[in-house]
C-alpha cells in the first residue's frame, strides 16, 4: 500500500482544495490530510481562520477520497510525517516551502518520502484568499 500525504489550512474549503487533494490521492492508495491547528494558520497568517481547527477537519474528513485526516502538529510540524511514514508527500501549487530543506529534514529523521507538487486549478477563481477577497472576509 502507497501512503500519500498532503498538508493545508482548507479554511472555506473549495474546489481548488479538492482538486489538490484528489490529485494526492493519484499518487497511492491511502491518503492522509494534515490539517493546520488554528495557531499555526494564525501564526502563518496573522489573522484567525474563518472555521475552527475541528470544523475544518469535519469537512475534509468528509471526502470520500480522504482514508484519514488529522490535525498537525502545534511544535514539531514534521513530528506526523514521521509518525505516519507516508511514502509521497504532495505539496500545493502555493504552499511556500523550500523542498529541498524539507528533504533534508526527512533524511535526518529517516524518512524517505518523495516529494511532489500539485498543479495549480483555476487559481484565478479558486484561491482562498481570492475567495474571502469576494466575501469580503
Amino acid at each position: 500500500m502507497t501512503k500519500v500525504m498532503a498538508f493545508g489550512s482548507f479554511d472555506l474549503f473549495h474546489k481548488g482544495h479538492e482538486d489538490y487533494l484528489m490529485q494526492a490521492k493519484q499518487f497511492g492508495d491511502f491518503l492522509i490530510v494534515v490539517l493546520a491547528r488554528d495557531s499555526s494558520y494564525e501564526k502563518l497568517r496573522n489573522k484567525n481562520p474563518m472555521f475552527s481547527e475541528n470544523a475544518r477537519l469535519g469537512v475534509v474528513a468528509s471526502k470520500d477520497y480522504v482514508n484519514k485526516a488529522i490535525l498537525g502538529e502545534k511544535v514539531d510540524f514534521y513530528k506526523v510525517v514521521e509518525d505516519e511514514q507516508p511514502d509521497v508527500l504532495v505539496l500545493g501549487y502555493d504552499q511556500i516551502v523550500d523542498e529541498e530543506i524539507i528533504r533534508d529534514i526527512l533524511a535526518k529523521r529517516g524518512i524517505n518520502s518523495k516529494i511532489v507538487r500539485a498543479k495549480a486549478f483555476m487559481p484565478e477563481k479558486y484561491k482562498s484568499s481570492k475567495m474571502k477577497d469576494r466575501l469580503g472576509v
